[in-house]
């Protein structure tokens, strides 16, 4: 699984332009200390370079993800 962006809105988007409040709502966040998780694709990198001073952001790395378990699941299922 690719990695993923924690990201956190810090700061109010109040007194902000328009542009940058529709960046922060695509984003998902609404509110200060609102969190979203999203995949780390160069358009998401591309609306966080739009807004920095508002976010912060982590970089959670990938673990093998769903996918992985997915499989896992359906082994335990054919053993039984």
């Amino acid at each position: 699984m690719a990695d993923q962006l924690h990201v956190t809105q810090i700061r109010s988007s109040i007194g902000t332009k328009p542009k940058h409040r529709g960046t922060l709502r695509a984003l998902g966040l609404r509110k200060i200390g609102q969190s979203n998780t999203l995949p780390d694709r160069p358009e998401i990198r591309g609306m966080i370079a739009r807004v920095p001073h508002l976010i912060s952001v982590v970089r959670v790395p990938g673990d093998g993800g769903p996918e992985s378990s997915r499989e896992e699941t359906e082994e335990t299922h054919e053993s039984s």
